[in-house]
């Protein structure tokens, strides 16, 4: 019986193009059974984003947004991690933390956006502040959950040989946790992209991908509204395999072998 639990590299780029191709045959589809001005077709639309590459409007929109993620999500993944790693030394605290994050995660980080807006006026600052709340919470939970699986002797074998709580954390914490860590910052890159477009697209203020596609629906222009969202759409895989997905291999190459 084999004991292969993974598909090869090229196994999972031939799954990722079918599903690729799967969707813009459902969007191809959609555009044959509905009016053009309802549902453009596939190539219209790729012309399209083909032409506002080159345009400065899209480039300025698509550098507003990547700023902002890479601030928010970056914030978020700092604190996350921390947090997440002082709960491993300090039980009670863990606990407090654990209970908060459970409480407030049910909030949907885009309904913050109106208290943000009062507190901190138009601007960039809210919406990467609800980046870095979308972001947090899978950060910090992946991080405390893995803490709690930690082997115990692992840990007195530490105290034993007289490590302070830094060394703790830093030579034992910081290593058991990584897997979970990696797929936490995975899930946490996906709500903040998601919290990113939707707080553009509701503070609308200066460029950005979801301010473009917010624009696009107020006036109708379909061809914009798809074109946008075939441009968000394209963006989160590739930051994710070529970032994150790297990363992971990289930190766990052990498991690649």
């Amino acid at each position: 019986m084999s004991s292969r639990t993974r598909l090869s590299g090229n196994s999972k780029k031939f799954a990722f193009a079918l599903a690729v191709v799967f969707i813009l045959l459902m969007w191809q589809v959609a555009a044959w059974l509905l009016p053009d001005f309802l549902m453009p077709d596939v190539p219209t639309v790729i012309v399209r984003l083909f032409d506002e590459v080159q345009s400065e409007n899209f480039r300025a929109a698509l550098w507003g947004s990547l700023g902002r993620l890479g601030a928010g999500y970056g914030s978020a993944m700092l604190l996350g991690v921390g947090f997440g790693l002082v709960g491993a030394i300090l039980f009670f605290f863990r606990e407090v933390l654990k209970s908060a994050i459970i409480i407030l995660q049910s909030i949907p980080s885009i309904a913050w956006v109106p208290l943000l807006l009062i507190v901190m006026g138009f601007g960039s600052l809210p919406i990467i502040v609800v980046v870095a709340i979308a972001a947090f919470f899978p950060a910090a939970l992946s991080v405390m959950n893995a803490t709690e699986s930690v082997q115990q002797v692992h840990v007195s074998a530490a105290r034993v040989m007289g490590a302070s709580r830094w060394e703790m954390i830093k030579r034992v914490y910081l290593p058991a946790v990584m897997p979970e860590l990696i797929t936490g910052a995975q899930l946490a890159f996906g709500n903040a992209w998601r919290a990113l477009i939707s707080a553009e697209m509701l503070v609308g203020f200066g460029k950005g991908l979801g301010r473009s596609l917010s624009y696009a629906g107020e006036t109708a222009d379909m061809v914009g509204v798809m074109t946008n969202i075939l441009a968000i759409a394209i963006l989160a895989p590739l930051i994710d395999q070529l970032l994150l997905e790297n990363l992971k291999h990289r930190v766990l190459r052990y498991q690649y072998v």
